[in-house]
């Protein structure tokens, strides 16, 4: 049996049921996820693949999985796009984009094999592979690898090449890829090709000169209102202060495109999102210019899922990102209010101790809260509470920051549960917008000027919501709750 349909095999016999999973946030059939790959419109629907394991909930060889939709909410299984089963991706299908093109729809990817080095040595070696299809059904093309690693330039790494994100430019396909230089420090390297098979390498068109971490995964780059982003994921991020964390990030570098020379002119860099569960965000353009980002909703430091639980791997919901003021903002896509159901509204509503509000309840909603006039020092919301359990956000109000614990979440391993994000200067009352699906929770604070994405198992019968403060504060609250009947 052949390894792509050995994998969807086991996809269709081993599937989890819906009843164990989130409700609106993409999870694998079975086993393990990370990176979104190939997000992108193809005849009319959103096509999201994904780094895929089916065997296990551990990270493996790599394949695609594949999932479509018609509105970025509610998504259709497909079977697995890409197994490694050819020479030059033998050691896994890594990460990628897709594109509609003439022949159908393409997917660029990371093929990992072994090669013999220079010192005659074995090592792992990365190179970009191409493989076409009808929304459904995918083949390689023979010319692989299409960019095979000896095009890069002398002193660029073989083994960290990876992770090409395409687009198009009148007639002209660029790609870019995650590299290392010759001192080991992250860049992003570009290439152009006029049929995605030919490809010549043209710069690199950003660097961390050794300022944000090592290796540079999973570069996006596009423009946004009058500026051009690039977002990359750095490993081995060195803290600093409240705006970068350590370990694994994902950031968006913002200024200038330098046509003539191919190089992105930095003029400022920010993190993407300020919470445990975020890396290797993707975007696509919609038909009608929206700019929509998805990400792993998870990171490699923080695998906290329960041991008895047999997938392993979250997405985002999708978001839309729009640049006002030289500030990145992320939304929820507008089309999940179309599964908005149990409307509960509060107005001007006192807060003072420890309270419920009646409605204010669950684990699947979109809850708004606006905190007006008051007098107190901190202000906190409790989530998935029961007697045992809870996770919580806490508004501090001297230190215009915002104090994360998911400490009594349930979670037994020794893993990061405590992360404090510091608040941008606004106008106007503090606006926080959470959006929780069974396993997760996405915070919006000032309608998307900064995010907070994190990941929580805690039983499902945990599902009380406190809000406590300190002294008195009124508070504007709009809480939905959101279904669906989701396929499996």
């Amino acid at each position: 049996m052949a390894d792509l349909e050995r994998a969807n095999k086991y996809q269709e016999e081993n599937r989890i049921e819906k009843s164990k999973k989130p409700v609106f946030h993409v999870a694998p059939p079975v086993g393990w996820m990370n990176d979104p790959n190939g997000f992108s419109i193809f005849q009319g629907k959103v096509h999201l693949f994904y780094q895929y394991h089916p065997y296990s909930d551990a990270w493996g060889p790599m394949h695609w999985g594949h999932y479509v939709s018609e509105d970025f909410v509610e998504w259709k299984e497909l079977p697995a796009a890409l197994a490694p089963d050819t020479g030059y991706d033998a050691a896994g299908c890594f990460s990628g984009s897709a594109i509609g093109a003439e022949e159908g729809h393409m997917l660029i990817y990371t093929g990992v094999m072994e090669k013999e080095g220079a010192d005659g040595k074995k090592e792992m070696v990365q190179q970009q592979c191409l493989a076409v299809g009808d929304g459904i059904c995918y083949k390689k093309v023979p010319e692989n690898p299409v960019i095979p690693a000896e095009r890069l330039p002398e002193g660029f790494s073989r083994k960290d090449f990876r992770d090409p994100k395409v687009w198009r430019e009148n007639e002209t396909y660029y790609l870019a890829a995650g590299n290392k230089n010759a001192q080991q420090d992250g860049q992003v390297v570009l290439f152009e090709s006029k049929d995605l098979r030919a490809w010549r390498y043209l710069s690199v068109l950003a660097d961390n000169q050794g300022k944000y971490g090592k290796m540079w995964e999973c570069p996006d780059f596009f423009s946004l209102g009058q500026k051009y982003v690039l977002l990359v994921s750095p490993q081995d991020m060195q803290a600093d202060g409240k705006e970068f964390h350590n370990g694994n990030q994902a950031i968006a570098l913002i200024g200038e495109y330098d046509r003539q020379n191919y190089h992105l002119q930095e003029e400022q860099v920010v993190s993407l999102d300020y919470g445990t569960d975020f890396y290797a965000p993707q975007t696509l353009e919609t038909e009608d210019g929206r700019r929509i980002m998805v990400a792993w909703m998870q990171s490699w430091d923080m695998n906290i899922k329960p041991e008895e639980q047999k997938w392993n791997g979250m997405m985002t919901v999708p978001r839309q990102l729009e640049l006002r003021n030289n500030i990145l903002y992320q939304r929820p896509v507008k089309e999940l209010e179309h599964y908005y159901t149990e409307e509960v509204v509060y107005i001007d509503r006192e807060i003072s101790g420890s309270c419920q509000l009646p409605g204010v309840q669950g684990r699947v909603l979109d809850l708004s809260i606006e905190l007006k006039e008051g007098s107190y020092q901190e202000f906190a919301v409790f989530f998935a509470q029961n007697e045992k359990y809870h996770i919580s956000f806490r508004y501090v109000r001297a230190a215009q920051s915002i104090e994360f614990d998911r400490t009594y979440s349930g979670m037994v391993r020794d893993a990061v549960c405590q992360r404090s994000m510091r608040i941008k200067k606004t106008e106007g009352n503090l606006k926080l917008r959470f959006l929780l699906d069974r396993f997760s929770v996405e915070l919006f604070v000032n309608d998307g000027m900064q995010t907070f994405t994190s990941t929580f198992y805690t039983p499902l019968d945990a599902e009380d919501i406190v809000f406590v403060c300190d002294g008195k504060v009124k508070l504007n609250i709009k809480k939905y709750t959101i279904a669906m009947d989701k396929e499996l």
